[in-house]
């Protein structure tokens, strides 16, 4: 579909939603941050949690259930752990914010743990283990989500998509970037598809109903599947009990639904961890087996129909490089939705 999409240099897209952040309160600096982020979505082909998604929070924003200039509290528990409290913040600078205090503890206590409540939702989570990898460290995201998933055996949406998030950093090789929910299909995946009027494979997701749907609308209207049957219910319950139970976050189908539920803040709850990469061995020695191990998995026989092994997060990299080279598609329906952003914060003299 790329070759139907115009395309647009990821600086432009940022500037856009700069303004438009900067356009609902937002102070400049916050809102910057925030528009990079999602773009980089967008960059590295997360097109579903990248600039489409902005009507969405500004909506979120002008009806007060995100704060502007939230008062982010870090307390720190142990030597090893902290707590923060995102004050209904934008998820992106609470969990910047989070990140940055596990590292923190890792660096003096070789790992740190860091519980998040309070937050909303916070964009690619890929976004904050790469964050922790640029500093050297390994790291893990946790979150919840509002319910988009049943418990296996129900058919009522309760756990949430909760993506799952890792990364290692290689030294000459691949980095590992691991990203994933626990659907069959990232549910903000079915809403871009139902906003470009797209349908979706058979087995992502049922309908209101309970019935299975290669219908987009009445997909995201309904319930995503578990990958993996159990298996993926069953992480997307561990991911409910330590981003939600243990952190003190929503829990157990009380996360506020991201596009429908407009009562109250979402009170997200994640957990990160940091972990400083030289804690068993020296720096130079996890290195080298570092990518050692990237060499030997990408060098082992391939199986048919198949060109390489890739490290998760090689995919990305390269599309990021693709796009940084020539901009970022996007499709008619997402750009409408923006220029209406556009026109209703005054900024019609921004062109897309």
């Amino acid at each position: 579909m790329d070759e139907l999409m115009e395309r647009f240099s990821a600086d432009r897209l940022e500037n856009v939603g700069t303004k438009l952040f900067e356009s609902v309160g937002l102070p400049a600096e916050d809102a910057k941050t925030i528009a990079e982020d999602l773009v980089l979505a967008n960059l590295r082909g997360l097109d579903s949690h990248g600039i489409s998604r902005m009507p969405m929070y500004l909506d979120r924003i002008r009806r007060e259930l995100v704060k502007t200039e939230p008062n982010i509290k870090v307390e720190e528990i142990t030597t090893a752990v902290s707590r923060v409290d995102g004050d209904a913040g934008m998820g992106f600078l609470v969990a910047h914010k989070a990140m940055d205090e596990a590292v923190r503890l890792a660096e003096k206590a070789g790992i740190g743990m860091v519980g998040i409540h309070n937050s909303t939702h916070f964009g690619m989570s890929a976004i904050y283990v790469m964050e922790a990898m640029q500093k050297g460290y390994i790291s893990m995201a946790y979150t919840n989500s509002s319910p988009a998933i049943p418990p296996w055996g129900g058919k009522t949406a309760y756990l949430g998509a909760s993506p799952f998030a890792a990364g290692v950093p290689g030294k000459n090789e691949s980095s590992y970037v691991l990203d994933m929910a626990m659907t069959v299909i990232a549910r903000g995946k079915i809403r871009l598809a139902a906003t470009n009027g797209e349908p979706i494979e058979e087995g992502l997701a049922l309908d209101k109903y309970g019935a299975p749907t290669t219908d987009a609308h009445k997909a995201f209207e309904g319930v995503c599947l578990p990958f993996g049957g159990a298996k993926g219910a069953g992480l997307a319950m561990l991911m409910e009990l330590m981003s939600g139970v243990l952190t003190g976050a929503n829990y157990g189908g009380d996360v506020k639904s991201l596009y429908f539920d407009h009562s109250g803040p979402q009170n997200v709850g994640h957990l990160f961890i940091a972990v400083r990469p030289d804690l068993f061995l020296a720096q130079e020695e996890f290195d080298e087996r570092m990518d050692d191990f990237i060499r030997k998995t990408k060098s082992l026989p391939k199986a048919q129909g198949f060109d390489e092994i890739s490290i998760p997060g090689e995919p990305e990299e390269r599309t990021m490089s693709e796009r940084l080279k020539n901009g970022v598609p996007v499709s008619e329906n997402v750009l409408d939705d923006l220029r209406a952003e556009l026109k209703k914060a005054g900024l019609s003299d921004i062109k897309l």
